[in-house]
């Protein structure tokens, strides 16, 4: 395999972890952006200082963000923010690269979710391929097993996608505590956002589930409207205690299938059941025509778990 020029725009945990690591994968980075500025050099650029300077400084160099989209690529990562509705700015970005034939890996899942029919369009009019492998599931290559066992013998995909929801359910369970206090908690240790609704309302796990049911369909485009979800706001400490009783725990469990849509919401699963992992960790189950169940689990999210799938997704390309 030989290496590949990526422009990375985004310089979030997952854009900088790409940057950090893209070397040790066998590429080199052109062009990097964040919101308000850009550095670019056909040469590659340097990982440490450009790192350092977004550290110390807040941008990554003093060019525009546009630099890095008009610069000298073969791949361009896409690691800025989710938004949902029109997917912006990510859908543009992705558009600029796929019209100029370059090859799309996403790490946002704005594009992907909200706009599956229109980017698959760009795609087929393009050079480029597109590739998303890190908007679910982290590092564990939920994708690429799909692909690999071809999209129509995947008959559902269900799990545990969301690590900040998964993570205060299973404190509520081993504590006996209230959502309240756990949540408080989980944002002390950074688990948890400021802001924590995108997670603890379902929205995440099912924009995740959205991607997977746009992957498993045959043609059918699924969006966030589409999917039907309930949080884990709503959940008390005792609901737990009762499901303990009963030798079963409540885990956020995301639920997509070939035509059957999309639902996300709490679900009582058995204590020993692969679906009960506690902590941040997620887990993936496809339920397949020939192979029966298969169980993929591990780091849903974190910035160098997230670029790992990036890399890999760069390395199948061309």
């Amino acid at each position: 395999m030989s290496g590949h020029r990526l422009a990375v725009v985004g310089a979030g945990a997952v854009g900088g972890s790409v940057v950090e690591l893209a070397a040790e994968y066998g590429h080199t980075v052109t062009a990097f952006a964040d919101s308000s500025s850009a550095v670019v050099d056909e040469e590659g650029i340097d990982p440490a200082s450009v790192l350092e300077r977004k550290r110390t400084e807040g941008v990554v160099g003093s060019g525009d963000p546009e630099d890095a989209l008009d610069a000298e690529y073969d791949v361009l990562v896409e690691a800025t923010p989710t938004t949902l509705g029109d997917a912006e700015p990510g859908f543009s970005h992705a558009r600029s690269a796929l019209e100029r034939d370059r090859h799309l890996v996403l790490a946002n899942k704005g594009p992907v979710a909200e706009r599956y029919g229109e980017l698959t369009s760009l795609a087929r009019e393009s050079a480029g391929d597109v590739r998303f492998e890190a908007t679910v599931g982290g590092a564990i290559p939920v994708l690429s097993t799909i692909e690999d066992l071809g999209p129509s013998h995947v008959e559902a995909a269900r799990g545990v996608l969301n690590g900040t929801a998964n993570f205060v359910l299973s404190r509520m369970a081993a504590e006996g505590l209230d959502y309240e206090h756990v949540l408080a908690e989980a944002q002390d240790l950074g688990v948890a956002e400021a802001d924590p609704s995108f997670d603890v309302e379902g929205t995440d796990a099912a924009l995740k589930c959205v991607i997977l049911a746009n992957v498993l369909s045959d043609g059918r485009e699924y969006t966030l409207a589409d999917a039907e979800v309930e949080g884990i706001t709503d959940i008390p400490g005792s609901a737990l205690d009762l499901a303990a009783e009963d030798g079963r725990t409540i885990r956020l469990i995301g639920e997509a299938t070939p035509n059957g849509g999309v639902r996300v919401g709490p679900r009582l699963v058995p204590t020993n059941a692969a679906l009960s992992v506690t902590g941040t960790r997620n887990i993936v189950q496809l339920e397949t025509a020939h192979a029966g169940q298969l169980n993929i689990s591990g780091r849903g999210a974190g910035g160098p778990e997230t670029a790992t799938a990036v890399l890999a997704d760069v390395g199948r390309l061309d």
